[in-house]
């Protein structure tokens, strides 16, 4: 699951001090499908760009035609880096394909000329600098987020998986915003005493609301970019951990309806492998009543895998937490959902492996009574399932 690695970026995160270290091995653990992205070529882009800028007249008024930043002095770099943010700052409507053609061109080409130029790092950015490409970054993702299809639908008991994944009408100018976040935080020129008072708290709850996103591409970037936050901003690791654990809560216990579960799990499984030893508290209560409690939703074989590897790792880390992971899954153990079933025994055994003898005789009197009420099961795949033990 975790076995691919992330090449987007050419420094590690940084590591911790003694007993919070909460990242194991920094990005690596987080796949990116980069499958999604679409290839940006610089020369062409900036060829296509000078075109651009020299066929826009009559509506130079709406987006300013700025000259490249490569064919202007060093010194008038800065001033003219800010005034093509300002023009991303233009919002384009999507939903008519033919209106504002010249606009959302333009504004996609300078859009590729800032990823290029934070991409060089020819150029360290300000204070300044930093703060308006944080808010052209703002004001183009956050936004809210358009019901789900099931909601439109009027349906309350569809599968996500059935489901026809939405995509995103502006993803031809979102995508490069993010890649422009991307490369600004991986960067090794970014001043981290400066950007964290941009990349905030208030910022970090932005984005972990926009992984509700339907469209997989832009949970994909949003999964890598939270990532690199924890691991480059090591003030914000704590709140972004309490963060991920009310959006948990709150589908847990009110909505059970989230479409990033999957991709927020993806990003603990790799944080859970840096705990130190011996554990904290709060990570303890953080497997009680947010892992654990995760196996009660309907909709758990969408991020059944993330999960399990999640519960898992507290097991190889701490041996002494399987009793109460293996009463936990007990606990909701599933009664009538023969498939939900069939999940429940395949991460049984995984833990399983993990358990030590004294711990597993803690746990082995209700352990084997489900076991046994699994081989009285009528359902042939439960019964098969349990019998491979």
């Amino acid at each position: 699951m975790f076995n691919k690695i992330i090449k987007r970026g050419h420094k590690k995160g940084s590591k911790t001090d003694s007993n919070d270290s909460g990242y194991g091995n920094g990005p690596s653990n987080v796949t990116v499908n980069h499958a999604s992205r679409t290839t940006i070529n610089s020369t062409a882009a900036n060829s296509e760009s000078q075109a651009v800028n020299a066929s826009v007249g009559t509506n130079s008024d709406v987006i300013e035609v700025l000259p490249l930043l490569r064919d202007v002095a060093v010194s008038d770099r800065p001033a003219l880096f800010l005034r093509k943010l300002q023009v991303c700052c233009f919002k384009c409507d999507f939903s008519d394909t033919l209106k504002g053609v010249r606009e959302k061109e333009i504004k996609r080409q300078t859009l590729l000329e800032l990823v290029d130029f934070i991409q060089a790092g020819s150029s360290k950015l300000n204070e300044t600098m930093q703060e308006e490409l944080i808010r052209m970054v703002s004001v183009n993702v956050f936004r809210c987020l358009p019901p789900a299809s099931h909601e439109n639908m009027g349906l309350d008991g569809t599968d996500p998986d059935e489901d026809e994944p939405w995509l995103e009408p502006a993803w031809l100018h979102l995508q490069l915003v993010y890649e422009i976040l991307l490369r600004f935080i991986v960067s090794n020129e970014t001043d981290t005493k400066i950007a964290k008072r941009y990349i905030d708290h208030f910022f970090v709850l932005k984005l972990l609301d926009l992984f509700d996103s339907e469209d997989p591409r832009e949970r994909e970037y949003l999964k890598t970019i939270l990532h690199r936050i924890y691991g480059k901003f090591m003030v914000h690791r704590p709140f972004i951990r309490k963060a991920i654990n009310n959006v948990f809560y709150r589908f847990i216990f009110e909505i059970e309806r989230h479409s990033g579960v999957a991709e927020l799990l993806e990003i603990l499984g790799s944080i859970i492998n840096g705990f130190a030893l011996p554990m904290k508290e709060e990570h303890k209560l953080f497997l009680i009543r947010a892992l654990i409690p995760l196996h009660k939703p309907k909709s758990i074989h969408v991020y059944h895998q993330q999960l399990s590897y999640c519960i898992v790792q507290f097991v190889e880390k701490d041996y002494k937490l399987a009793d109460t992971v293996i009463r936990g899954l007990l606990k909701y153990w599933p009664v009538t959902n023969c498939q939900k079933e069939v999940l429940f025994l395949g991460e049984l055994e995984e833990v399983l492996e993990a358990t030590q003898a004294a711990e597993f005789q803690r746990c082995m009197v209700p352990l084997f009574r489900q076991i046994g009420r699994c081989l009285n099961s009528p359902h042939f795949q439960v019964h098969e399932r349990v019998l491979n033990f």
